[in-house]
């Protein structure tokens, strides 16, 4: 209904809005525009204020560093200049140069659009945005080709927004300026291949097509073409020397970037993927620059951690190196065929700082024509019995509280599943501690102490000290029955135990200095990976493995130097040994990784790949324990000692966590003294001869303490392995007191005591004979006929005394003599023949320290 008005003037006035109504709604609009007009300049000067102030401070376009890749300095430990990077592989071309196809390939994967953007290509970018977002975008990134220019010219490789938006600004900048023309050819130029096979970086797309491909760059092929283009995404993990699958698998993908936009047709796109990697890979073998094995370390850990390219970015790069131990790594690397028992067997090892992680020198290899491996870092080996401290005795004594004496049976055995599993030499021990174990390398007691451990808390132990264990672990990890591990990783583990249970990843870069000199500190952070007694007391126990007559290390130690170690040897599976015709006896990897308070070294040793004749003998598995001798005695602070903390308390040289219950006490056994001393003075010489008799079938397993005094002032004790010896520089008028004490791993004898009064003119008195001294040479099986008392000594493998027998001859994983546990006799095939005799739980394996 209609709205009836009173009059013609209400009608009006309702009608008709008033003029101040009029005005208030004007006045709103207007209020609304000014906001949104003063928000917008607001915004617009932000975004102008906000950009300027993200460019500010942006570098000049400096076309000499455009044009020439940047070298990174080097510096050793001590701050000193020893290598340049970037300066020697670097063959330049012009753009007319380049052929087709490689611009083709490169277009086609790193900037499909180059030709048609102005250094931005804002489409790609929130393409890659997308990518990230979505997943499974490998073939391009966010960077233009004049971007990547930039970016490896003139910036850190930081990841913010401020140097992205410098990036961007200096691409505009760079297209002004340049033609697309000039900005491929300093692309292509300057573009990074990774380190060749010396090391060295090859950049460049000249200087790659001769390195990877021995040829001129104008002869190069569509797949070769492809390959190089699919390195740039990643240049060390698709190098196709190292990682021939990785490349094949990338060039591919190029490949179909380029069918994709019409760059090659359908049959050339499956004709060249069908070309194989070997046919085309021919690799040139430049010479290796000094400390090249070391460099190798440095150039992985920036690229890896440091994001940035040491051969074009101009870098300040601080090292760890030590030269002088570097020079000894190559020293040993380079020996001949006195050392070595051919041209082909190989190590790789690397000695680093126990308190610090940080590596000192690297040996790589030898003869390295394989595709550029470094031995020490990328090899992955089963461990042997070297793993035995780090996934089962470490375990235990962290989570179980054993102490070094905890007894455990040595005895036929198997593994959970049923299958057997023995000792090295086929016999068992019965009752022993774990010291005993560790130190002879039992396999047995390894495994129950892991299963008591538990599979899963070994494997964190292991984890905790720098090792790559897969999720589930098995039995047969505890005696190193798995693929595996490297000596760098090794290295690490093993310099925990000397470190207080502090494990520090081993790394060669402490600091990198960018062009902008903006650092990055690369240097990891310690961690607390076990207790302090659990590090002290491993130590201790492989302090017995190079120091005891009984131990597997002896050839690796280094008298007078405060060291502990382990070794480790595998075999071949019995498919292996008799495709190859390898004996029985064949060894596939020997281990040493040995430690004191300041340096740590780990040592593989073995052959890449098997072949006729390439197997480790008995001599050859000592190789490492010689490598590892070496290196210690070149680097090894005589005067420095690993120090017990107050958590560990000592009882009759056996170690216990203090509060723990010391339910394992070593009790002592006197041995028999020794008989027949004779001292004999050579006013010659200068020297006292001195030699004694002993029982024969406790000789292999005991050593000899000879302590001296001249004039009432003591001198000096000697450990003898054997029954003769000498005291030097003794003169007339002296007085040398002289006591022999008899030891084993069942305790000691009382001594045994002479004099040699040399202050009277008459000759000196020495003990009667009981017979005629008589001497007699043993064969390689140990046995020795001498006439009355006299010394019959076997070769290697055993001594003699009188008509005595000097062994059965045999060697333990090691190469190292057999030693037949003196108190549990047995008969030829290992079996106890009289186990009543001897109470073994009360045997104490008596540990010689350094």
């Amino acid at each position: 209904m209609a709205k009836e008005y009173r009059s013609r003037e209400e009608r009006k006035r309702m009608e008709k809005p008033t003029k101040g109504t009029t005005k208030k709604r004007e006045g709103l609009w207007k209020k609304i525009t000014l906001s949104i007009l003063t928000v917008a300049v607001i915004c617009i000067l932000a975004g102008v204020g906000g950009f300027y102030y993200l460019v500010s401070g942006a570098p000049d376009l400096d076309e000499s560093k455009l044009k020439d890749p940047l070298s990174s300095t080097v510096l050793d430990k001590d701050g000193n200049v020893f290598a340049e990077l970037g300066t020697e592989q670097r063959t330049k071309i012009s753009y007319n140069e380049i052929p087709t196809v490689v611009q083709d390939a490169f277009i086609a994967t790193e900037d499909v659009r180059f030709f048609k953007h102005k250094g931005v290509d804002i489409r790609r970018v929130f393409g890659a945005v997308l990518a990230n977002i979505t997943g499974g975008f490998g073939s391009q990134g966010g960077s233009t080709i004049t971007q990547q220019v930039v970016k490896n010219s003139f910036l850190s490789p930081e990841k913010t927004i401020k140097r992205k938006v410098q990036e961007w600004y200096l691409a505009f900048q760079l297209e002004q300026k340049y033609s697309k023309q000039q900005i491929l050819e300093m692309y292509l130029n300057k573009v990074y291949f990774s380190n060749g096979l010396n090391g060295r970086g090859v950049y460049g797309i000249a200087k790659a097509s001769e390195t990877y491909f021995s040829k001129d760059l104008s002869k190069i092929t569509l797949p070769e073409a492809a390959i190089l283009a699919g390195m740039v995404q990643s240049p060390n993990n698709f190098n196709p020397a190292k990682h021939p699958a990785a490349s094949e698998n990338r060039r591919n993908i190029v490949l179909s970037q380029m069918k994709k936009y019409k760059y090659i047709s359908e049959e050339e796109y499956t004709k060249a993927k069908a070309v194989s990697m070997k046919s085309i890979v021919k690799v040139s073998q430049p010479e290796r620059t000094k400390y090249q094995a070391f460099l190798d370390v440095v150039i992985d850990e920036v690229e890896k951690n440091g994001d940035a390219n040491v051969y074009t970015d101009g870098l300040t790069i601080e090292t760890t190196i030590d030269p002088k131990a570097q020079q000894k790594a190559d020293e040993i690397i380079n020996r001949g065929k006195e050392f070595y028992p051919s041209d082909e067997f190989q190590t790789g090892f690397v000695l680093t700082d126990t308190k610090t992680g940080e590596i000192r020198a690297v040996g790589a290899g030898r003869n390295t024509t394989t595709g550029g491996i470094n031995f020490a870092k990328d090899i992955k080996r089963q461990p042997g019995s070297s793993i035995k401290p780090i996934l089962d005795y470490g375990p235990a004594i962290q989570y179980l509280k054993w102490s070094t004496f905890h007894q455990i049976v040595d005895e036929p055995y198997q593994y959970s599943e049923g299958v057997p599993i023995s000792n090295w030499d086929k016999r068992y021990k019965g009752k022993i501690s774990i010291r005993y174990a560790l130190a002879d390398s039992r396999n047995i007691p390894a495994l129950k102490t892991m299963q008591e451990v538990g599979l899963d808390r070994s494997r964190e132990f292991g984890v905790g000290l720098g090792l790559d264990l897969p999720k589930d672990i098995y039995e047969s990890y505890s005696i190193g029955g798995f693929t595996g591990v490297s000596p760098m990783e090794m290295a690490g583990a093993y310099a925990a135990f000397g470190n207080g249970g502090v494990y520090i990843k081993p790394h060669a870069v402490t600091k990198i200095i960018y062009q902008d000199k903006t650092e990055k500190v690369l240097t990891p952070e310690p961690k607390q990976a076990m207790s302090d007694y659990t590090a002290y007391m491993i130590t201790d126990m492989l302090r017995d493995v190079v120091k005891s007559p009984l131990g597997t290390g002896g050839r690796a130690n280094v008298p007078g130097l405060d060291m502990a170690g382990k070794t480790g040897t595998t075999n071949y599976p019995t498919e292996v040994k008799q495709k190859y015709g390898f004996p029985d006896n064949a060894t596939r990897d020997s281990w040493f990784v040995g430690f004191s308070p300041d340096v740590t070294v780990s040592v593989w040793t073995g052959y890449e790949k098997n072949k006729k004749d390439h197997y480790l003998g008995k001599s050859s598995t000592n190789i490492a324990k010689y490598i590892a001798r070496d290196m210690l005695a070149a680097t090894g602070d005589m005067n420095s000692k690993f120090e017990k903390p107050s958590s560990v308390v000592e009882n009759r040289d056996e170690l216990y966590i203090k509060g723990e219950k010391m339910d394992d006490i070593p009790q002592d056994i006197k041995l028999d003294p020794v008989k027949n001393v004779a001292a004999n003075y050579d006013p010659v010489t200068s020297n006292i001869s001195l030699n004694w008799q002993y029982a024969p079938e406790l000789l292999p397993s005991t050593s000899f303490e000879v302590s001296y005094d001249v004039n009432g002032k003591k001198a000096q004790t000697q450990k003898i392995q054997g029954t003769a010896t000498s005291i030097n520089g003794i003169v007339p008028g002296d007085i040398v007191k002289i006591s022999i004490v008899a030891t084993s791993d069942v305790g000691k004898s009382n001594p045994v005591t002479v004099t040699v009064d040399l202050s009277t003119t008459e000759e000196p008195v020495t003990p009667p004979d009981e017979g005629n001294n008589g001497n007699g040479n043993g064969n390689d099986n140990g046995n020795g006929n001498g006439n009355g008392n006299g010394n019959g000594n076997g070769n290697d493998n055993g001594n003699g005394n009188g008509n005595g027998d000097g062994g059965d001859g045999e060697t333990d994983e090691d190469g190292n003599p057999v030693i037949p546990d003196p108190t549990k006799p047995t008969d030829n095939n290992g079996i106890i023949t009289n186990p009543t005799s001897y109470n073994t739980s009360n045997y104490r394996y008596n540990k010689i320290t350094a």
